[in-house]
């Protein structure tokens, strides 16, 4: 059901309900939701929980992830996403839009789009995507003031420290990073760019305790793990970023193929959502009843 009316809305904050999915037994799947009507499809499927990838908001608007994307187009599709969900949604900070006054403004703007938690990152501007080479990394000193900025600032969201030292550094660097963010007040650590279940094990086994996230994502760096071999290695939250957005697109890429081949659609429309499939999903018809029942209630 959509959320249409106040009453309708989860009364807790989206913070609150974030750690209150991690402290439930097994691991948080977070599949990556680049708009709204994504999100409305993986709560359909089941998921209690979803992750906004920077790479997908700016594939989206037809732009490379170089931390091109500005705070209030983030907003924007922060919005839409948990609106049309109502779940708690992760997003993607980057570096945080700037120094630390500019993070405490993120965290703000975040919360009053509606994030749950955000993962901030210790890579310089034009940052990179985590599994290419070549990425340039702050002080670590400079990326623990941002995270004491963030927890600073917040209300409710939780705060995830990302570190992408291990290309770099080293899992020693990357270990040692990983505890002055938590001192510094992250919630929890997110490495990336492992490339190996050796290194996930490792790592989660230098960070006793600490609740930690893994990044499945497709052509990248590291090897395809499931959910369940993420959990077996000490990972209590894993996201698949841009999966929603690589199906799509490729699925768009094959209908303009299609369309600009033989001048019609009727090829794809076995892969097509039907009208009725797309109005069930948007809930178009409690709309019309919602906005039946205003219209009677309301004389003249």
């Amino acid at each position: 059901m959509p959320y249409l009316i106040a009453t309708d809305l989860p009364p807790t904050p989206p913070g609150d309900r974030f750690r209150a999915l991690l402290a439930r037994p097994g691991i948080l799947r977070l599949p990556g939701a680049h708009n709204g009507m994504a999100a409305l499809q993986a709560m359909a499927a089941g998921f209690d929980g979803l992750y906004l990838s920077g790479a997908a908001m700016t594939a989206s608007m037809g732009l490379p992830d170089l931390g091109l994307i500005t705070l209030e187009e983030v907003a924007f599709f922060i919005r839409q996403v948990a609106r049309a969900s109502g779940l708690p949604v992760l997003v993607d900070g980057d570096t945080g839009y700037g120094e630390v006054l500019n993070v405490m403004r993120m965290v703000r703007v975040f919360e009053e789009a509606g994030a749950a938690a955000v993962h901030l990152e210790d890579q310089v501007l034009p940052k990179k995507c985590g599994h290419l080479n070549d990425k340039r990394l702050v002080p670590p000193a400079e990326m623990a003031a941002k995270v004491a900025a963030a927890a600073k600032a917040r209300r409710h969201l939780y705060l995830i420290a990302r570190t992408d030292a291990a290309a770099s550094e080293g899992l020693e660097g990357a270990v040692a990073r990983a505890k002055l963010y938590l001192e510094a007040g992250a919630d929890a650590i997110f490495p990336e760019a492992l490339t190996s279940a050796e290194m996930f094990r490792e790592f989660a086994r230098r960070m006793p305790g600490v609740p930690l996230l893994a990044n499945m994502t497709e052509f990248g760096r590291t090897p395809v793990f499931t959910a369940g071999e993420f959990e077996a290695m000490g990972y209590r939250m894993v996201i698949w970023p841009v999966s929603s957005l690589r199906v799509a697109n490729k699925a768009q890429e094959r209908l303009y193929a299609t369309l600009a081949r033989t001048g019609s659609t009727e090829a794809m429309l076995p892969d097509m959502q039907t009208r009725a499939e797309l109005y069930a999903t948007i809930a178009y018809h409690d709309y019309e009843a919602l906005d039946a029942s205003i219209g009677r209630t309301v004389l003249p």
